[in-house]
């Protein structure tokens, strides 16, 4: 399966239906630090580890980022 294809299931399936569960209560600070780092860690299984001389390391932030814009520029 594409990357593209990986991101759009992500944002049309997965994201909404964690959006949809967490609607019921009131959002603490916490718990939407803890929905972002679930949404970044979805993107470092869809994107997988980088390797960098010899060493495997995950994505950062800024990475997943400029991926992520890159992929919903090129289509649009």
């Amino acid at each position: 399966m594409s990357t593209a294809v990986k991101i759009k299931l992500d944002k049309t399936i997965v994201g909404p239906v964690a959006v949809f569960g967490s609607e019921p209560w009131a959002m603490s600070e916490m718990d939407i630090e803890t929905l972002g780092s679930w949404e970044r860690k979805i993107s470092r299984k869809i994107y997988g580890p980088v390797v960098g001389q010899g060493i495997w390391r995950i994505r950062t932030r800024e990475e997943l980022r400029e991926l992520y814009e890159d992929v919903r520029s090129s289509r649009y």
